[in-house]
């Protein structure tokens, strides 16, 4: 069983989701909560796999109860999959940047948020969706001076310097190994030395540098 924690400052959209998700055989519901105060508080009691986080939250939102989440490497880490009614936001780039696994728009099929979870839960990025690339690049094109330099990917080689420039443009495992003519296997093995290497949690993480870098640039 997947364990969820749903946390949402609107009560109706915590119900909704909440008996959306109860009536998968596979998932279960161990709380929720109305704010990210709440939410950090609940992870830490309740253990869940995935926290569904609202990003626009009172006390604390949605971004910084990811990094206390994430950060504390005294607990076992959820994954944490953001949820936002907009589809470009400075706190959801934030919260990718922080670890956070994922993003989807509230107003996405109940089938896509059913499937999300279980993608994020299962240990990959939720980079499929456009709008996720799409936002990653418009903040990545900002000026920011504290942004990684090229150099920070110097110790990759070149065909995990390739595969990294596929892992942002969305391509998953099965698709790298078709592109570049290797086994799904060896995909696997390039994508966990890319993320030792560089220090990055998962996929997401690994996106958002490959654009923060200009290894990816916004278009491609």
């Amino acid at each position: 069983m997947i364990r969820v924690l749903i946390a949402d400052d609107q009560a109706m959209v915590r119900q909704g989701f909440g008996a959306l998700l109860a009536a998968q055989p596979d998932l279960l519901v161990v709380g929720d909560a109305a704010d990210g105060a709440q939410a950090v508080a609940a992870a830490r009691h309740l253990d869940p796999d995935v926290v569904l986080m609202d990003v626009r939250m009172p006390v604390m939102d949605g971004l910084e109860a990811t990094r206390k989440l994430l950060g504390d490497r005294s607990t076992q880490r959820p994954r944490v999959l953001i949820l936002t009614t907009f589809d470009l936001d400075d706190y959801v780039y934030e919260a990718l940047r922080a670890g956070a696994s994922g993003f989807l728009l509230k107003d996405a099929p109940a089938a896509d948020l059913v499937q999300a979870v279980r993608v994020v839960a299962a240990g990959d990025a939720l980079l499929a969706p456009g709008v996720t690339r799409r936002l990653i690049a418009e903040f990545a094109a900002r000026p920011d001076r504290r942004r990684p330099r090229p150099t920070d990917l110097a110790g990759l080689t070149p065909r995990e310097t390739e595969v990294l420039r596929l892992i942002a443009r969305g391509r998953n495992n099965a698709e790298i190994a078709g592109d570049l003519v290797v086994a799904e296997q060896t995909v696997k093995t390039h994508v966990g030395r890319i993320l030792a290497k560089l220090g990055l949690r998962d996929r997401a993480q690994a996106v958002v540098l490959a654009y923060e870098t200009g290894l990816v640039a916004a278009g491609e």
